[in-house]
């Protein structure tokens, strides 16, 4: 009797052990923290942060090209930051702020800055930007192309290279002074054969796994406890 206590106490450490190390190993996939992000400073040529994996090399190429032109013309510089999955507390707005603020300390630092933020779990995204940039990208432009301009193609397949390629073609065109070629126009049609996961699907998804993998996990430490419990009443 004294040897099976002794195997059952050893599975319970072991399960406990375990549990620990795997939570450990699954929380820093599951969110994105802002100190993760490689810092930016004004004045950096550095264009686009795709932390979540998402663009191709083709489609950064034009768009660090565009954002490089327009930074040589205006001054002005607009950077795009792709993250996978939000933080706990954090919504995509919160996110972007506390980045802007990271890389971009002083006002006059954020002055010429324009940030937008996508998290490719939920397909949100977030855009701040300085107090020079308004003038020509104003409050509604700036809605109108990351719930319009962005989202359309995201809506239409996760197409996130024409979403961001879309989105870079006009902020261009807004912030040089050109007139706003506004939104995409949206033509609707019946859904058929889809064969990708929208990304509400894609998150319940890794979601439902996180929750089975705890379950098994809370099984495997109960079970020994239950039987080393069972097997003390028993002597």
């Amino acid at each position: 009797m004294s040897h099976l206590r002794h195997y059952l106490q050893r599975c319970l450490f072991i399960s406990i052990v375990a549990i620990i190390a795997i939570q450990l190993s699954i929380l820093p996939v599951l969110a994105t923290a802002v100190y993760e992000v490689p810092t930016v400073s004004a004045g950096v040529p550095t264009w686009i942060v795709d932390k979540a994996d998402v663009l191709s090399l083709s489609t950064q190429g034009k768009v660090k090209g565009t954002l490089a032109q327009l930074a040589k013309q205006t001054g002005k510089e607009v950077r795009f930051v792709t993250i996978h999955r939000l933080d706990y507390g954090d919504t995509i707005q919160t996110f972007t702020d506390k980045l802007f603020k990271k890389w971009f300390a002083t006002a006059e630092q954020q002055a010429n800055q324009t940030l937008i933020v996508l998290d490719n779990v939920t397909n949100t995204v977030g855009m701040q930007t300085g107090s020079d940039v308004k003038s020509t990208l104003t409050d509604p432009i700036a809605t109108s192309i990351i719930t319009e301009t962005m989202q359309a193609p995201l809506r239409d397949g996760n197409k996130y290279n024409q979403s961001f390629s879309d989105a870079a073609d006009r902020l261009v065109a807004v912030i040089s002074g050109q007139v706003d070629p506004g939104p995409p126009v949206i033509k609707s049609a019946p859904e058929v054969g889809r064969t990708y996961l929208k990304a509400e699907e894609t998150a319940a998804n890794r979601d439902s796994f996180v929750i089975i993998v705890v379950g098994l996990l809370i099984a495997a430490t109960i079970i020994p406890m239950a039987t080393w419990w069972w097997y003390q009443n028993q002597s």
